[in-house]
């Protein structure tokens, strides 16, 4: 397999690091905008299966190039989800398979955003998927650990756990801290302040998918080894859109534990208009410069990717399903636990974007043997669960399941 992994930002740099250690590939072409950030990225590996270029994610011919000159079979998508539909054009135009993280944006609808869905998540992708299905290939859509490894977990539930399915939830959760910052978010802030001020969406049968208001529905999850107790609030994600499409359940939610904090800093955000992407044109020093307000935020906070040594604690990602097995009810909650001292020392990334990162090194393992095919815009549900979660044991980092 020759692959192009698109963006070396933190999860990009720890895709490199984990894919290093395995042998299922043949080449791995780490591309970004920023050629100083390829180039550590490859240099930090010392493998030479790795190579670096630059290229713009937004240039749909030049990611086509370089798909072509290095001879990639498919082109793995660690960018923010701006760049999606370029880079899934540009793989389609190369013949490449392709996967991502995080789908197609989201956008509300006009007059009912908080009752109605708009356009969303990752519908101008399977918009797609005729065209995909017909030529024979595959896009995999939502493998990063939410969605990924959530919706692999829904599927295995589906599988191998329950007869019938009342409701599946996404519940993340986390006690990371990190030493000497106010306010640090773990992840990508542009893509936080995009899943957190839209509004959720909640999937229902009969119903179809609806939206409710940004934050709604609070509850306290109890999560796993030793994290505890966090509230948490619906959030629009793409599993609400991925788990309906191949698994039977009555009812599919995602709720992440912000923290009070966090989420009135992301109020006032939107309340100061600083969460928004179309341009507005300031003062410069050498005349009127027009910049995003989001880009604003996200410059003027620290890069999660640096935020490794000052963190504390753990990250839990998982799904929670209630439904009937064998006549009786029954509730579970499946789960990946990572420990950011542990992911530091181990790989020298932290927790969330390591967790991140994990899961679409997994699955390209399992493109390239064989253990999974198919064709067309597939999401993760579409594939055998099992496969991946003895995969992802063999990689050292298992996954655990509570009875509820």
């Amino acid at each position: 397999m020759r692959v192009l992994l698109v963006g070396a930002g933190g999860v990009g740099t720890a895709v490199t690091r984990i894919a290093a250690r395995r042998p299922f590939f043949d080449l791995m072409v780490v591309a970004d905008y920023d050629p100083a950030r390829a180039e550590a990225a490859v240099a930090a590996v010392g493998d030479d299966r790795f190579r670096a270029e630059r290229v713009d994610a937004g240039d749909e011919a030049a990611v086509a190039a370089l798909l072509a000159r290095h001879g990639c079979d498919v082109l793995l998508n660690a960018t923010d989800p701006r760049f999606v539909m370029p880079l899934f054009r540009a793989a389609r135009k190369a013949g490449a398979s392709y996967l991502d993280m995080a789908m197609s944006l989201s956008r509300p609808h006009p007059e009912r955003p908080n009752e109605e869905c708009g356009v969303k998540l990752g519908d101008e992708q399977f918009a797609l998927a005729g065209e995909w299905e017909k030529a024979g290939a595959l896009a995999l859509v939502g493998m990063g650990v939410e969605p990924g490894l959530s919706d692999v977990f829904a599927r295995y539930a589906a599988d191998e756990l329950f007869d019938e399915i009342e409701e599946i939830g996404i519940r993340d959760g986390a006690n990371l801290t990190v030493d000497g910052y106010d306010f640090a978010p773990s992840f990508s802030i542009w893509t936080t302040i995009e899943e957190c001020l839209n509004p959720p969406v909640v999937y229902e049968k009969g119903r179809g998918w609806f939206t409710t208001a940004p934050f709604s529905e609070p509850e306290v999850f109890d999560f796993p080894d030793g994290i505890g107790p966090v509230e948490c609030v619906n959030v629009e994600h793409e599993e609400v859109l991925l788990v309906p499409r191949w698994v039977d359940a009555r009812r599919v939610t995602f709720k992440y534990g912000l923290g009070t904090e966090f989420i009135e800093t992301l109020r006032t955000l939107h309340l100061l208009g600083l969460d928004r992407t179309t341009p507005v044109t300031v003062p410069g020093a050498d005349g009127p410069v027009a910049v995003s307000p989001r880009d604003v935020v996200a410059a003027s906070l620290p890069d999660p990717a640096t935020l490794g040594e000052r963190m504390r604690g753990k990250t839990c990602a998982g799904t929670w399903v209630r439904g009937v097995r064998d006549g009786q009810p029954r509730e579970v909650y499946l789960y990946h636990v990572v420990d950011n001292e542990w992911s530091m020392a181990e790989y020298g990334c932290q927790a969330v974007v390591w967790q991140t990162a994990l899961n679409p090194v997994v699955a390209l393992e399992l493109l390239a043997t064989g253990a999974w095919s198919g064709s067309g815009v597939l999401g993760p549900e579409a594939f055998p669960a099992r496969p991946f979660l003895d995969l992802l044991t063999e990689y050292g980092s298992p996954w655990g399941l509570r009875e509820q």
